[in-house]
């Protein structure tokens, strides 16, 4: 069985998400020369080039090769015309497709590679990465298509294992559920603190202590969640005295109702990730 570190990989696009990858697999042991990457940005490919010292191309067909997996880091909206550009490489290499694009379906991805009416049998898988992958910290989680193997999807894990932590959901509509916790859960959490650190220079702390306490609470709290054996309602509950400010916050969030807040906006969110494959077929 071939490992992550016996391939190699072309990436389509290489903006923030690939370029993250790319130092992920540099650093689990992939030498430059099994890496390429094509992007028509002058300015994103020269900072890969001197980042990773990896062979990149402004032309997605130039010196295509024969990958054994291929990523694609392009935005949803030009993810077909992109992948229409590369289909006749794709039929004549035949690569693992690993795609990191909300709302695109691995039927559309099939579709969009297609030479002729009999080639859909191409090994696809829908991954969802998050921003904190750019540190080495992110939550991913993946489906594979019919054609992936086994091989391909311990190979999959070793590319996303590069940047954070990962899982295998059964059903790909288990991947738009991801897109609104994960993927574009980190916004949430900016968002809230975001909030706390301008609630916290309203009571009259300075805004560089107001932010640092925030960040570092955030921080502090994520770790202890992520370290401890114990259920986040128990973690919560350690913390809250009766009766004392804890208390009275948490209870001014339940009167908020915090909870039905939360749940429509990801329920928006995943309605969101749904929409864009209509939206792009």
């Amino acid at each position: 069985m071939k490992n992550i570190t016996d391939l190699r990989i072309r990436f389509v696009g290489a903006g923030n998400m690939a370029a993250s990858l790319i130092g992920g697999l540099i650093n689990k042991g992939l030498m430059p020369s099994q890496i390429t990457a094509s992007d028509p940005g002058k300015n994103q490919r020269e900072h890969i080039e001197k980042q990773f010292q990896v062979q990149t191309f402004s032309n997605n067909t130039e010196h295509f090769g024969m990958p054994d997996v291929v990523v694609i880091a392009v935005k949803p909206q030009i993810m077909q015309m992109v992948l229409e550009s590369v289909k006749a490489d794709f039929a004549q290499v035949n690569p693992l497709i690993i795609s990191v694009a909300a709302g695109i379906t691995t039927d559309q991805i099939a579709r969009w590679t297609q030479v002729d009416e009999t080639d859909l049998n191409h090994a696809i898988v829908r991954a969802m990465p998050n921003t904190p992958a750019l540190i080495g910290q992110g939550a991913i989680g993946m489906f594979a298509n019919a054609h992936v193997t086994d091989e391909q999807k311990h190979q999959t894990e070793q590319l996303m294992d590069a940047v954070g932590t990962s899982i295998w959901v059964t059903e790909e509509v288990n991947i738009d559920a991801v897109t609104a916790l994960s993927g574009s859960g980190p916004a949430y959490f900016f968002m809230f603190m975001e909030h706390l650190q301008k609630a916290a220079e309203d009571l009259g702390l300075s805004p560089e202590n107001a932010a640092l306490l925030t960040k570092k609470t955030a921080t502090g709290a994520a770790l202890l969640a992520e370290r401890s054996p114990e259920s986040l309602r128990t973690l919560k509950d350690r913390v809250t005295s009766p009766n004392g400010t804890t208390y009275a916050a948490l209870q001014s969030f339940e009167q908020s109702a915090t909870d039905k807040t939360v749940k429509t906006a990801l329920q928006a969110a995943f309605d969101r990730s749904i929409e864009m494959s209509k939206e792009f077929d």
